[in-house]
């Protein structure tokens, strides 16, 4: 099955203050992180989304192997940079797999859990131990839904909407960090020495 990998990496770090996608992480960047992990995925396509921060992203983080797509609506919320994904978007492509690029400890595994568990699904979703959590599965079928989408709890909203019935695939751990605050920076730092033993 040809499989699109979708990472989305648009936003205006509001909250932060600064691009989020470009603090320091496990010797990279916090995006360097999510697309080195992206790229062992195996997927056939592999986007990525930029708005807020792009002239900066561009010149500080590897994007080879991935497809950029600019995003000028990044204010809007995360369903645009989707929409601007799916203008893109390879037409043997019979699924979308969604990652945040602030969310660097998603692993591969978990990835391929959801593709393997889910891909006969329309929908899909990480069940971690906590609760449930991206990366996110979209059969083709849906891509029509995910174009209609606004803000930037859309695709939330399509999950929970009882439109489509929702496979969870089972994945051990808690949700992983996506950092939107210096207090979340801090904590995944914390988390990533801890696992170093530093």
């Amino acid at each position: 099955m040809f499989v699109t990998g979708l990472v989305l990496a648009a936003g205006g770090s509001r909250r932060l203050g600064q691009p989020k996608h470009l603090l320091a992480y496990r010797g990279t960047t916090v995006l360097g992180a999510t697309l080195d992990m992206a790229r062992g995925c195996g997927f056939e396509q592999l986007l990525v989304t930029l708005g807020g921060a792009s002239a900066e992203l561009r010149d500080r983080v590897d994007f080879r192997d991935c497809q950029v797509v600019e995003n000028e609506q990044y204010a809007s919320g995360c369903s645009s940079s989707i929409g601007a994904a799916l203008g893109v978007l390879d037409d043997r492509a019979e699924g979308i797999i969604l990652l945040l690029g602030d969310q660097p400890e998603v692993t591969t595994g978990a990835v391929a859990r959801l593709r393997e568990a889910a891909g006969s699904s329309l929908l899909g979703v990480c069940r971690y131990d906590d609760g449930v959590g991206h990366p996110f599965w979209f059969r083709r079928h849906v891509f029509d839904d995910l174009r209609g989408l606004h803000g930037d709890k859309g695709v939330w909203r399509l999950l929970e909407s009882g439109r489509y019935p929702v496979r969870e695939v089972e994945v051990a751990g808690d949700v992983p960090l996506d950092v939107d605050t210096w207090e979340d920076y801090q904590a995944l730092l914390a988390g990533a020495n801890e696992g170093t033993g530093a």
